[in-house]
């Protein structure tokens, strides 16, 4: 990362996340001051504790030096536990802010810009970037100010003693920060690297739960557990090279102090056969050499710390930052259903992954209140259609009307209130039937609930589980049969009372006996309203009022059961091919 990149996080961190906790930092700095206070009066009192208590043998001050270090001690150790306790506290608060960002911008984001980035890199993002982030703000800066504080002060200490071995001692500070400055660039590279292969661990493991049992049927776990292996290897690799560059300093660092220490015994001989120091001088400032020892070898990895944390903040803040390109607008009107009318007028539109249009020049009138039905083969555009609707996508070319207003001009939390979902994918959370019903309506009565259980033939099974209603259905719906799921699914769709139902191959996976008894509840469901089906199955749309037929993304005819299966060979095709 280049320094005017590094900057420039730092300085935003610091503008929209670390201003407004300063109270706790200067307590921390205040206690900072303490600490560094201490340590350098535990170096000055070996002065007069070694002339008073065995040169002197003064009887007084033998016991009230050694409680004049105790005393410095634990004000020391007081100090520092309060000042971690409190910049942990803000580098946690900090990190937790960001992760909040980080989800609303998930949550809020539309569904191409979630779809161009698979969710392992989200939840790598939350949970290993934020983290370093709080590394840099808890860690980082705590050390910034009692390390350069303790530093300064035993400086000082060590030249008011003899400024002599001063000049020769502090020879090593700035070598190790040249030492810090080049690591820091290294560092920062390879925690940006470990990052990726962790979002990509992530979204690997995250591919293994949701694929178990293909892996299992494929008898694949020998091969995924190697892909795992390899992920897993590269991530500590990268690891084990950030630790082996971060502890590079020390052989350098030791080395220095080595010569430091043996160069000043050497000095200090000469210094005290001349009688220009006592032996209570030499110790104390060798005592005081060895404290600063610390906070500079700590001192020198400041920088990579602060590399770490800015990469980290660069890949946080590029989630933040991504544009939402649909959201909704209070400025806005409110959609108002009449007839509920919808058309499309020369829509055009393509995925971002794809060079070819998922629909072209699309135009076509879905009539208020009735059932429309939507064909063709894979890849026709049939589940576009459906997405655009309640702009999940927008079009790139034309426009979507309902009851001639446009939908891009109305409030987009009216146009969704309006419509409601039901596709093969059911989404159930790992909570209890109840909640997971009432997610269409959070303000239901429990009678609203159980009645909109009985129009989607769900109550039946639902009152024979042990728990019924409080039962938890497990992750996705684990512990519910396809069937189970899907009439839970058009009951939830139920309570929402929509005016638009979106039937997106609703019973596909269903076996014969279930796909009848989900398709009784849909029809309970669809009743009076404006519905748009995808069917795998062309029987199930038999009693549509009006069926649209796509090929190479376009509407190539249209019309009713009867007269397609009469008038169209493509329909005719199309029906005959799945009766055989």
């Amino acid at each position: 990362m280049p320094l005017d990149e590094l900057k420039y996080y730092l300085k935003r961190l610091y503008r929209e996340y670390v201003k407004f906790h300063l109270k706790r930092i200067l307590l921390c700095l205040v206690l900072s001051i303490l600490i560094a206070g201490t340590t350098a009066s535990i170096a000055w009192l070996l002065d007069p504790a070694v002339k008073k208590i065995f040169i002197d043998k003064n009887p007084v001050l033998t016991w009230m030096i050694p409680l004049a270090i105790i005393i410095t001690f634990s004000v020391k150790g007081l100090s520092l536990y309060f000042a971690r306790v409190n910049i942990i506290v803000v580098g946690q608060t900090i990190a937790g802010e960001l992760q909040k960002k980080i989800a609303e911008s998930i949550l809020f984001s539309d569904i191409q810009t979630l779809d161009s980035r698979h969710s392992g890199r989200y939840v790598s993002n939350i949970s290993y970037d934020s983290g370093q982030v709080s590394n840099l703000v808890s860690t980082g800066v705590l050390n910034l100010m009692k390390d350069s504080f303790s530093v300064i002060l035993l400086v000082s200490l060590m030249f008011y003693q003899n400024w002599k071995l001063a000049t020769f001692a502090i020879f090593m500070i700035p070598l190790a920060g040249g030492l810090a400055k080049n690591l820091g660039k290294k560092v920062g590279k390879a925690t940006t690297q470990a990052s990726e292969i962790s979002g990509n661990l992530t979204s690997f493991l995250t591919d293994i739960f949701r694929g178990s049992k293909m892996i299992r049927i494929f008898q694949k776990e020998e091969i995924e557990n190697k892909n795992a292996n390899n992920v897993i290897s590269d991530l500590v690799s990268k690891n084990i090279r950030i630790a082996s560059i971060m502890i590079r300093a020390t052989p350098i660092m030791e080395a220095l102090t080595g010569f430091m220490i043996a160069g000043f015994i050497f000095y200090s001989g000469k210094l005290i056969n001349t009688g220009e120091i006592g032996i209570n001088n030499f110790f104390s400032f060798l005592t005081a050499m060895m404290l600063a020892y610390q906070p500079i070898r700590s001192l020198a990895t400041i920088n990579m710390v602060a590399y770490q944390g800015a990469a980290a903040a660069k890949r946080i803040f590029t989630v933040i930052d991504k544009p939402i390109l649909i959201k909704n607008e209070n400025n806005l009107p409110s959609l108002k259903i009449k007839s509920c009318d919808i058309e499309f007028h020369d829509v055009g539109f393509k995925y971002e992954t794809t060079n070819a249009k998922a629909v072209n020049s699309i135009n076509l009138k879905i009539d208020g209140g009735k059932i429309t039905a939507l064909v063709g083969q894979s890849g026709a555009g049939k589940s576009t259609i459906i997405n655009l609707i309640p702009r999940f996508y927008d079009p790139q070319e034309g426009e979507i009307k309902i009851d001639g207003q446009n939908i891009k001009e109305v409030n987009l939390k009216s146009l969704r209130s309006k419509i409601s979902l039901v596709s093969q994918d059911v989404v159930l959370f790992d909570d209890t039937i109840m909640n997971n019903i009432a997610y269409a309506n959070s303000s239901a009565t429990q009678i609203e609930i159980e009645e909109a259980c009985k129009y989607a033939a769900a109550d039946e099974f639902i009152n024979k589980l042990p728990e019924k209603y409080e039962t938890i259905v497990g992750e996705n719906g684990v512990k519910l049969s396809g069937g189970q799921k899907q009439r839970i699914s058009i009951a939830r769709a139920m309570l929402k009372k929509s005016s638009i139902i979106l039937l997106d191959e609703a019973t596909s996976s269903l076996d014969t006996d279930s796909e009848r008894v989900v398709q009784n509840a849909i029809n309970n469901l669809i009743k009076g309203r404006t519905t748009i089906v995808i069917a795998h199955r062309l029987s199930t749309i038999h009693n549509s009022d009006k069926i649209f037929i796509l090929k190479n993304s376009n509407v190539i005819a249209s019309g009713s059961h009867e007269s397609l299966i009469q008038n169209n060979e493509e329909y005719k095709s199309l029906y005959k091919n799945q009766l055989k």
